[in-house]
């Protein structure tokens, strides 16, 4: 384990405070924490979770280019955030709240598109999923790290340079790497090792050309399940890594150019 202290639910490390102690790089990150979800009133969650049932309601029909149309169209950061809490589902909501919608949305979704189908043909044994304007990638620990270790294998790097050279060929979209564990262990150990396992696989992206300014870093611990924790082959699916991509700034705005002509 490295000298991180304990750290909340959700710790959250972007651009330079943390030291990567791998290879012959060093990396500095600051870190800061995300701020709790706001409290919302009994009457706002009520219209909140009927404005949510329409949208995913009214998206069945539609392909995930559309569907990131209507969901950037009624969905905002705030929400995303809400989403993301209350279905544990911490990929959903950082896509929800990335979202720009309308026509500039469905630019988006064809891009994101072309990427999830490269990063599916060139990176084997990932989980690759379109979300909206984003996609989620997932990496189950043991493709990454061994058993309670947060030190990359050699196969490891192989994938994550695969993947890398697929991101590079999109410079114009931003990644959130969020580290999960399963319930085993104590939840600060968890948290931490959550968070020791995203910066590794940052600073391995880092190290392979990958933009420190698009990445941001997330430790989750074991507060996210994705699976269950009841049986052992739950607990191995919650030992996880996942990808987050969204498009950045400068792709936004090119996609509102694009948009009105």
């Amino acid at each position: 384990m490295s000298n991180l202290k304990e750290q909340p639910l959700g710790t959250k490390v972007k651009k330079n405070e943390i030291k990567s102690t791998e290879g012959e790089y060093s990396i500095r990150m600051p870190r800061r924490r995300i701020n709790a979800p706001t409290l919302i009133s009994f009457k706002t969650g009520l219209v909140l979770f009927f404005a949510i049932s329409m949208i995913f309601s009214s998206c069945k029909s539609m392909n995930k280019t559309q569907k990131g149309a209507v969901i950037g169209t009624a969905a905002g950061g705030a929400m995303g955030a809400v989403i993301g809490k209350a279905s544990g589902n911490t990929a959903l909501g950082a896509i929800i709240g990335a979202t720009v919608g309308g026509a500039s949305g469905a630019i988006i979704g064809n891009q994101m598109d072309k990427q999830a189908k490269e990063i599916e043909a060139s990176v084997p044994g990932v989980a690759v999923e379109r979300v909206g304007e984003g996609i989620v990638v997932e990496f189950s620990n043991k493709i990454l790290f061994g058993f309670d270790q947060s030190i990359l294998s050699d196969a490891a790097k192989e994938n994550l340079t695969k993947l890398v050279t697929v991101l590079n060929e999109y410079p114009e979209t931003d990644i959130e790497i969020q580290g999960h564990t399963d319930s085993d262990g104590s939840k600060s150990y968890n948290q931490n090792l959550s968070e020791e396992r995203a910066i590794a696989v940052s600073n391995t992206l880092i190290s392979k050309g990958i933009n420190a300014n698009r990445i941001t870093v997330i430790g989750f611990g074991e507060g996210v399940p994705k699976y269950e924790n009841e049986t052992e082959a739950g607990r191995a699916t919650n030992r996880r890594v996942e990808f987050i991509i969204t498009a950045n700034e400068k792709m936004k705005a090119e996609a509102e150019k694009e948009a009105s002509k």
